[in-house]
């Protein structure tokens, strides 16, 4: 599990789409009046759309979002476009020439036709050269520092417990289906999974060269690895704790509990120098990898490491590796039918590659100041909000509340994109050379990471590039983050009044913010340290209210009999019920400045707020899609992050006359709100 992604929880993790707008604001055509907003609100916002849309082909899902994407990548791609342009007429290492050459090179599918598999030729005969654990143990080092994804690891971050310094985590992989629970549940669906995947593995093997008899018994083989690797992984509800996955030991320590490996050579051969302690996410999965060094032949890991090379270089290889590792990874395993075209997947790749200097031009284009300043006003209305609240809070003590306050007031704030931009200027990125470049910007990106060892954090660094659709809280930064993409309408309209505003990006900004006070983030204290600042009978009251709203999810069914994991996905669902409570309550704050408006629409102010909560959630999916992220993915399904949010909160029953008895009103014993 990539120990960067347990640092940062983030508001969402796919594509939405909305339609065009009746009323500043409200999409009345998306309603659908025949439901009643007191039996299922979701439906009642969003029912006309789900009825009439359809999940285009290239998608796994579509939704309130995908609106906001197609726009910002139609202005990505004008950028782009224009660095092509330019290219040959800039300073070498100037933002256009950067994009204008890696655009030329990704864009030459002639080119990369004629090469085949070539570009990966030097590395296969290095893997081909394998003889000992030694050896293994240089090509796990090596993939690691060409970000080909390996049996474990390394990225540099600020440290858990003590948050102004950086350290050195460890986390381990090895497998490449979505979660263990593929490897390894009795379901049917995964059962046929698994035989998609090692007919993938095969004809994969083939594309490099192998007869289809052997290529089928070396993906049987691989298979039978990551299988082991899936038995020694935990499970992602208990990768939620990170006091768990907190195990910092000294290279020496680690080394005494492994017989193979040597923990010391591999930071050595990565060029990480001075390393003294590491912070391990699962130690025993490491102990396993470390076993499986001897009992798994040297003829077998020659081959898993040829699928995990490939594999992690499949899509910017010629059609027929890019069209395979589309076949099941995308339709497969998402149900997607068709690719995009090849221009959307090069300009969202340079997003993901160059998306500082991208990012750069994008905000110059796209990116009105006025929204900032807006934002900054909503954001303290918020945190007053919660301030409030806090004080209110009849189970939590005096000693309690005083650190949750000192925290809340603590929490940093970034809207936009960064007050630095990171250079970019020192890469040799070619004209004609895609694989190359990319293999130049995985080795700039990791040397930047491992140049971070033994440096005060920089606390500036961003984790997502500025036209990104969503937001974010980082515990250990205690900061929340607003990239440009994500301040647009249904979100965030200026032409709309406060009540739709509050509704979605205010909603949003409670959100993140909820998140420093969630089952994880609640463990991290002002400073952003790994730090028990509750008392234990606090501690107790709040994980009981977090238990009642497990119980609550764990009753939503996605297909009919799939259920929602209420302990995988509890962080989100409590912040979602933090940023709805928030955002109305800030709401009525900014109406103490501002006069309340009139109806509008045929809604009342309050009703509006609710709309614009609802609205921005609806989303439709695939049945492959689904089903993995009810496996993998800590959010809940959208209506149910409409529905079930709503359904706890008095102020939605009163302007929806929602009774005691109707659906989206919980019986009073089961009401939660937390914060």
């Amino acid at each position: 599990m990539n120990i960067k992604k347990i640092l940062v929880s983030t508001l969402i993790l796919a594509n939405f789409a909305c339609a065009s707008v009746l009323g500043q604001g409200i999409y009345l055509k998306n309603f659908d009046k025949s439901v009643r907003p007191q039996d299922d609100f979701f439906k009642f916002v969003n029912g006309n759309w789900l009825k009439t849309t359809e999940i285009p082909n290239v998608e796994s899902n579509w939704g309130a979002f995908s609106e906001i994407e197609e726009n910002n990548k139609a202005i990505l791609k004008e950028i782009i476009e224009d660095a092509l342009k330019r290219k040959d007429k800039e300073k070498k290492g100037s933002h256009y020439q950067l994009l204008g050459n890696m655009y030329a090179s990704a864009m030459d599918i002639k080119a990369i036709n004629e090469l085949g598999a070539k570009p990966l030729e030097a590395e296969l005969a290095n893997i081909n050269a394998i003889k000992n654990t030694e050896d293994i143990q240089k090509t796990i080092a090596r993939h690691q520092k060409m970000g080909t994804g390996t049996l474990f690891g390394v990225f540099v971050g600020a440290d858990s417990k003590n948050s102004k310094e950086y350290a050195i985590y460890l986390s381990t992989s090895g497998t490449s289906l979505p979660d263990r629970s593929y490897y390894l549940e009795e379901n049917p669906k995964f059962a046929q999974t698994r035989v998609a995947y090692q007919a993938h593995i095969a004809k994969m093997f083939q594309l490099l060269g192998e007869n289809a008899e052997k290529s089928t018994q070396i993906a049987q083989k691989i298979f039978k690895i990551e299988y082991r690797l899936a038995e020694a992984q935990r499970t992602r509800v208990d990768m939620r704790n990170p006091q768990k996955n907190y195990n910092k030991k000294t290279l020496d320590e680690i080394n005494q509990m492994l017989f193979n490996l040597d923990i010391k050579k591999h930071f050595e051969l990565i060029g990480a120098k001075d390393v003294k302690e590491v912070i391990i996410s699962q130690p025993e999965m490491l102990a396993m990898i470390d076993r499986m060094m001897k009992d798994v032949s040297i003829d077998d890991w020659k081959n898993y490491f040829r699928w995990r090379y490939v594999s992690s270089a499949a899509g910017y290889l010629s059609e027929p590796f890019e069209k395979e590792n589309f076949s099941f990874f995308s339709t497969t395993l998402n149900g997607v039918k068709e690719m995009k075209s090849r221009e959307k997947r090069m300009v969202q790749l340079l997003d993901g590659t160059l998306g500082q200097p991208l990012g750069e031009l994008y905000v110059a284009k796209a990116f009105p100041p006025a929204a900032k300043a807006k934002m900054m006003e909503m954001i303290a209305n918020i945190k007053d909000a919660l301030a409030d609240r806090i004080n209110a809070l009849a189970w939590m003590s005096a000693a309690t509340k005083t650190q949750a306050l000192i925290k809340l007031k603590a929490i940093g704030i970034k809207i936009g994109y960064p007050d630095k931009w990171r250079d970019f200027s020192s890469v040799d990125i070619k004209s004609n050379d895609f694989v190359g470049n990319l293999m130049r910007l995985r080795a700039f990106n990791y040397d930047f990471m491992l140049s971070k060892i033994g440096k005060p954090v920089d606390k500036s660094e961003w984790g997502m590039t500025p036209p990104t659709v969503n937001a974010y809280y980082s515990p250990i930064n205690n900061e929340i983050a607003f990239p440009a993409g994500i301040l647009q309408p249904p979100f965030f309209d200026f032409k709309a009044d406060d009540a739709v505003n509050y509704g979605g990006i205010g909603a949003v900004i409670g959100h993140e913010i909820t998140h420093g006070f969630d089952d994880q983030g609640s463990q991290y204290d002002s400073e952003g340290n790994l730090k028990m600042w509750w008392t234990k009978e606090d501690r107790t009251q709040f994980e009981g209210l977090a238990g009642r709203v497990i119980d609550q999810y764990n009753n939503y069914k996605v297909l009919d009999s799939v259920a929602v994991n209420g302990k995988l996905t509890i962080g989100e669902n409590i912040a979602d019920l933090g940023g709805v409570t928030l955002g109305f309550e800030a709401l009525k704050k900014q109406w103490t400045k501002n006069k309340k408006p009139k109806n509008k629409d045929g809604f009342t102010p309050e009703q509006r707020f609710f709309i614009g909560f609802a609205q921005v959630w609806k989303r439709k999916y695939r049945n492959e899609s689904i089903l993995q992220r009810i496996k993998t993915d800590v959010h809940s399904p959208s209506e149910f992050r409409t529905n079930g949010t709503l359904s706890n909160f008095a102020p939605f029953f009163e302007a929806f006359n929602v009774k005691e008895g109707d659906k989206m009103r919980l019986p009073k014993d089961k009401i939660t709100i937390i914060w």
